[in-house]
């Protein structure tokens, strides 16, 4: 008999380092070493000092790979703890995306419309185009950029997800 292999799940990330250089490059090097890809990756500084800096990074994997990369990023030294928050329990995900659409007359008007029902904000405005700010979710956004692309898409620009874990605990 056969065993299947596992199926991979998307996780997010949580990984807390020295804000120092070459971090980023250490750990994007980590994974392209493996062959692991990187869906979504998102860095800030995240202390008064700048000392510590939180990357975000989303990736998929099958249970036992993610343990893999998981201690594998434990082991880095300038890195002071990497949470899974899909494994964790409750969190929050969110992007962040600027959208240029161009357009005229009646798809100018729809393209209002549409940004209204999705909350996006307009943050630019010429005589023949928009740009317009959205955020949320993977999904809300996939969808705001694939309703525009009827409209007259002309470009995108995201963020990547950041998350954070939900209730009173620190990552």
């Amino acid at each position: 008999m056969q065993i299947a292999p596992e199926a991979a799940e998307q996780h997010t990330l949580a990984v807390l380092v020295d804000n120092e250089p070459g971090i980023l490059a250490r750990i994007a090097g980590l994974f392209t070493a493996r062959g692991y890809n990187i869906e979504s990756l998102t860095v800030s500084e995240i202390t008064q000092d700048k000392a510590v800096s939180r990357i975000t990074i989303v990736t998929s994997a099958s249970p036992s790979v993610m343990e893999q990369i998981i201690a594998q990023l434990d082991r880095l030294v300038p890195v002071h703890k990497v949470v899974d928050l899909t494994t964790q329990g409750d969190h929050v995900e969110r992007e962040l995306a600027m959208v240029k659409v161009a357009g005229t007359g009646d798809h100018r008007i729809e393209a209002l419309r549409l940004a209204e029902v999705y909350r996006a904000r307009v943050i630019d405005a010429t005589t023949g185009s928009f740009v317009f700010e959205v955020t949320g979710g993977r999904g809300k956004i996939d969808k705001f950029i694939e309703l525009m692309g009827e409209l007259g898409l002309v470009e995108v620009a995201r963020t990547g997800i950041v998350a954070i874990a939900r209730g009173r605990e620190a990552v």
